[in-house]
């Protein structure tokens, strides 16, 4: 059966719960896609609940599903606790990590939500596994805001870049400007600041 995207259809999908999982697979990829801005975002109830996007393409000329399950038939994805991934990484290990932006006040702009996801206890239990992961030989790279507090948790961790992009997650266009984050690179390699991921042995992300 052949279903035709429209508003319609992306808040009954948006609401379903599939037990199979190429149908949650399906899904995830569909709301991606035709959400708003393509972000992910959930409620208090841990329920997603981004409004449908613009963007009416579903399925691109390009879209290769079978080469990606090939590719990650090698990768190991799972759902826990940041600390359980770090605690794996070992020497020669490249770990990526890139938390929700909370901030010591909390004064982000998401304080609805990223409080009572990830709070400022959590930011400094993330800063202390990235030290052990760095101490055991693992390269780290770190993506959070561009603020104080964030600065004064990772002093003497690693060097800090900023960066700045377009930010476009805001419902209100007078909300939206330019975002501020924070690249922290604990190691440096032959006087750069880029992390050749080939060199690495394996690569472990934490989200």
């Amino acid at each position: 059966m052949k279903y035709s995207h429209s508003e319609e259809f992306y808040y009954q999908t948006r609401d379903d719960k599939f037990r199979s999982r190429a149908r949650q697979a399906a899904r995830f990829i569909y709301l991606n896609r035709t959400c708003f801005n393509g972000i992910y975002r959930e409620n208090l109830k841990g329920v997603f609940n981004v409004p449908k996007g613009t963007k009416e393409g579903v399925v691109f000329p390009d879209d290769d599903f079978r080469s990606v399950s090939v590719a990650l038939q090698n990768a190991s994805l799972r759902a826990a606790d940041f600390s359980k991934s770090i605690e794996k990484a070992e020497r020669g290990d490249f770990l990526f990590v890139d938390p929700p932006y909370t901030v010591r006040h909390n004064n982000n702009g998401f304080v609805k939500y990223n409080q009572k996801i990830f709070s400022w206890a959590d930011q400094i239990r993330l800063r202390d596994c990235i030290k052990s992961a760095s101490r055991r030989g693992v390269k780290c790279l770190i993506t959070n805001a561009n603020h104080a507090s964030i600065q004064e948790l990772y002093r003497d961790l690693g060097e800090f870049i900023a960066v700045s992009r377009n930010s476009l997650i805001a419902g209100s266009r007078d909300l939206r400007g330019t975002g501020n984050y924070h690249w922290i690179c604990r190691r440096r390699f032959g006087g750069t600041t880029c992390f050749p991921v080939r060199a690495a042995r394996s690569l472990k992300v934490a989200l």
